[in-house]
Formats: C-alpha cells, sequence, structure tokens
C-alpha cells in the first residue's frame, strides 16, 4: 500500500512510498557527505545561474456569440464575450541552474540515479533500518522508505 511520507534529505518534500528515490550516488559515501555536497553544489548553481522570475500576462481568448433560432424559425444571435487570459510565472533560469547542479554533482564523482520502491513482500522482509553509507547498486536494488522519513536501500539477488 502507498502511502505519504515526509523525507527530509532533500528540502522536506513530501513524496509517497510508492514513488522512485531521486538522488545523486557514489557508492560509499555517507548520507552526511551527500547533503553537504548536494547543498554547496544547489548554492553553486543558485550563485552562478540567480532566480530570474517572469511574469507574462496571457491574452484575453474572445468567445463569439451564438446564433439561436426558435421552432418557429425567429432567429437571434447572443452576444460574445472576453475569457480573462490570467497571469503565467516561470524561471526561464530553472533548467540551466538544474545543469550547473548536476555538473557541480558530477564533478564531486556524485551521478543522479532512480532507485524503484522495494515490492511490499521485501518491505516487510527486511529489518527496518535506515541506510547511512550508500551501497553499490545493482539490477536488483530498491528502497524502502520509512515512516520517520528515512530510506533503507536493499540489494536483492
Amino acid at each position: 500500500m502507498c502511502r505519504p511520507v515526509v523525507f527530509a534529505l532533500f528540502g522536506g518534500l513530501v513524496l509517497s512510498s510508492c514513488a522512485p528515490l531521486e538522488t545523486y550516488y557514489k557508492p560509499g559515501v555517507s548520507l552526511s557527505l551527500l547533503e553537504r555536497e548536494t547543498l554547496a553544489c544547489e548554492v553553486k548553481a543558485l550563485a552562478d545561474v540567480p532566480a530570474s522570475t517572469v511574469v507574462r500576462r496571457l491574452p484575453p481568448i474572445y468567445v463569439p456569440g451564438r446564433k439561436i433560432c426558435k421552432a418557429s424559425g425567429k432567429c437571434s444571435k447572443s452576444r460574445g464575450y472576453y475569457v480573462p487570459g490570467g497571469v503565467e510565472r516561470f524561471d526561464p533560469n530553472d533548467g540551466l541552474r538544474t545543469r550547473v547542479e548536476r555538473q557541480c554533482m558530477a564533478d564531486k564523482g556524485f551521478s543522479p540515479v532512480s532507485i524503484p520502491p522495494c515490492p511490499e513482500s521485501v518491505a516487510q522482509a527486511v529489518p527496518a533500518r535506515a541506510t547511512t553509507r550508500l551501497p553499490a547498486l545493482s539490477e536488483g536494488s530498491c528502497v524502502v522508505r520509512n515512516s520517520n522519513g528515512s530510506f533503507q536501500i536493499v540489494n536483492r539477488s
């Protein structure tokens, strides 16, 4: 069963226990070092490629009137109207900032990975522990999310 879990490693995101673990990875590294290196690269990327929020007004959309005819054959036309366009906010630097962060982490030997969640049978069979040092990954690697926000990487054979 999937349930939301608070995952504090990268900014307190709320993730589902069914979601894969998206993180940077370097076998043998402690989670505390991973957190320090990730934060350093996030700060570097933000300094190198600052946020630049752009606010853009979207144009209104005109909906033309309709011709309405009665059974008697008498027709009339309803008036057209405008639907407001709204406002759009985005950061055009977001993609480049992400690339700078990834390059910074790659320079430190980390690679982005996505580790799938373990099947329920595996999650219930392993003793509850938290991963503190990143193990070598294999094709059978999966992740168990603990209720306290920590996770455990399991290498199945």
